[in-house]
């Protein structure tokens, strides 16, 4: 590779993990998340009393005993506020409001509780949940950055899909125990030091592909539950640049309340990937 090509490869590779970082720091990022609530049918009242179906607490600001409940019926979720101190967008929440879920094109109903923000999350088999985030979080406020393997242009692959046919779904488990059949574009076959690997895609942004993957590193120098990547776009030959150096860590390394996919079946790799980033030693590495 010539020396100009490293050098406009680095300056990629490090423009992408600066967009990373400043994702991180959102106040709305993975770091603030303090919370999952999975909820059942009927009413679940919410509020920092420990009487309460769903009890929380905020780094800043005053949740009061009870702040309200919801009602699921159904598929729908109603809001039902007990306390002015409840607002979405900074105005008072409506009684028998209909919560948005994250799915929507439009984004879900975000509430606000003190310096806490929650809304609703659907996930396999119609699962619905209550996503607590906190603006003011300690992991937030305390994150220093993150741990990268050195940029190294030899892990900047070259591979190539083979379709799938249409429709081809793969099994794809989850940290909270649910496996989703989830479209799969097909394969992509590289080499790695001479040997072949093969890893099962997951569909990303149109043109390019997801891979969720495992590798020799994970439980000790990268996370346990393994890595993701985005390619570059599929070519007209199914050619496609696999570049490990833009791994990225599950949002499970930042907080124990995400929902993260695992790598499925066949997508551990024996070999060690020292590329992309490592493991994330702060406030939640632990789970």
């Amino acid at each position: 590779m010539a020396v100009d090509d490293r050098a406009r490869h680095r300056t990629s590779v490090e423009r992408v993990r600066a967009r990373r970082d400043e994702t991180l720091r959102d106040p709305m990022g993975w770091l603030s998340l303090v919370g999952l609530h999975w909820l059942t049918q009927g009413e679940q009242t919410f509020g920092s009393d420990s009487g309460n179906a769903i009890v929380l607490t905020a780094a800043q600001g005053k949740v009061p005993d009870r702040a309200g409940s919801m009602e699921v019926r159904g598929d729908r979720v109603l809001l039902h506020p007990s306390d002015p101190a409840l607002t979405i967008e900074g105005k008072p929440a409506a009684d028998g409001l209909e919560l948005v879920d994250d799915a929507s094109e439009e984004g879900p109903t975000i509430l606000e509780l003190a310096s806490l923000r929650a809304y609703l999350i659907r996930r396999g088999f119609g699962r619905m949940a209550l996503r607590i985030k906190d603006i003011e979080a300690p992991a937030l406020r305390e994150f220093s950055g993150l741990d990268s393997f050195p940029i190294d242009a030899a892990w900047r692959i070259n591979g190539r899909l083979h379709p799938a046919e249409p429709g081809t779904t793969l099994a794809v488990p989850d940290i909270v125990g649910d496996v989703l059949a989830e479209a799969s574009p097909g394969v992509v076959a590289f080499e790695l030091g001479g040997v072949a690997h093969r890893l099962h895609a997951l569909e990303a942004q149109p043109g390019h592909l997801w891979l969720v993957f495992g590798d020799a590193t994970n439980g000790a120098e990268t996370y346990g539950g393994g890595r993701f990547l985005v390619t570059g776009p599929v070519q007209p030959d199914n050619s496609v640049e696999v570049d490990f150096n833009l791994a990225y860590n599950p949002p499970c390394v930042f907080s124990p309340y995400a929902t993260c996919p695992l790598p499925p079946e066949g997508n551990r790799l024996p070999a060690r990937i020292e590329a992309g980033e490592r493991m994330w030693w702060g406030a939640h590495a632990e789970h």
